[in-house]
């Protein structure tokens, strides 16, 4: 899914990888990839977990994952969207501050 929009400069040499940098900052960088390797996984676990508790929704509603402006690039971003909604019924993903919201009186 990310694989048109990596840097790959990990196997070039050191002046090619800065020139690439240079030349397509918006690209994912391989290091940017390691550093959120576990937060991807978790995208990807999420959608496992929403699959199997909402196959038979009407509609399925998530909170959007969080992403600080500038520590994660747009299109990795983008993936860990797209990665969560994957074979999902019609999803909204809201805005919101990761506090629980929701009251249940017993």
């Amino acid at each position: 899914m990310i694989e048109p929009f990596r840097l790959h400069e990990g196997s070039k040499e050191t002046t090619q990888a800065e020139a690439l940098r240079k030349e397509h900052p918006w690209k994912i960088t391989d290091a940017e990839l390691d550093a959120f390797e576990e937060k991807t996984m978790l995208q990807v676990r999420l959608n496992e977990l929403l699959q199997e508790s909402s196959r038979a929704a009407k509609l399925v509603v998530v909170s959007l994952p969080i992403a600080r402006k500038c520590s994660v690039s747009d299109y990795l971003y983008m993936a860990w969207l797209d990665a969560l909604t994957m074979n999902l019924p019609p999803t909204v993903l809201i805005r919101g501050n990761h506090q629980s919201v929701l009251t249940f009186y017993s």
